[in-house]
């Protein structure tokens, strides 16, 4: 569609889609931050790796997309964070940063780490 391409001519996009990252990444394994037993197999839409970072980004559809991170759907954070947690454990030391793109708009809206921890939090409490 249109708006997908303008996210790929877009400045604010240039790392997520720079050298070095990568389209369906494949993750695979599990973090001691996650609920026991939950382990995640699957592909992020973009994956940066850097020495010192990490970036995963997935691209949702909604429209409208909402105009905070806070009023996406639970379940879109959940995904972010569970990726975040277990990306961790695939590099650890470095510092691991999610993002939504909302092909609507575009927009890339960074998933905040006191989120992820927040949202860990909950998934781990049962939501």
């Amino acid at each position: 569609t249109t708006a997908a391409f303008g996210v790929l001519e877009d400045p604010l996009f240039a790392d997520v889609f720079g050298p070095g990252s990568r389209a369906e990444a494949a993750i695979a394994g599990t973090s001691s931050r996650l609920p026991a037993g939950l382990a995640v197999s699957g592909r992020v839409d973009r994956l940066l790796v850097t020495p010192d970072r990490v970036l995963v980004v997935d691209y949702k559809t909604n429209r409208p997309a909402p105009d905070r991170i806070e009023d996406a759907d639970f379940a879109y954070r959940a995904q972010m964070a569970i990726y975040a947690a277990v990306l961790e454990e695939i590099f650890p030391g470095r510092r691991i940063e999610a993002a939504l793109v909302w092909t609507d708009g575009p927009r890339l809206m960074p998933v905040p780490e006191n989120m992820i921890a927040r949202t860990l939090d909950q998934l781990a409490s049962g939501h």
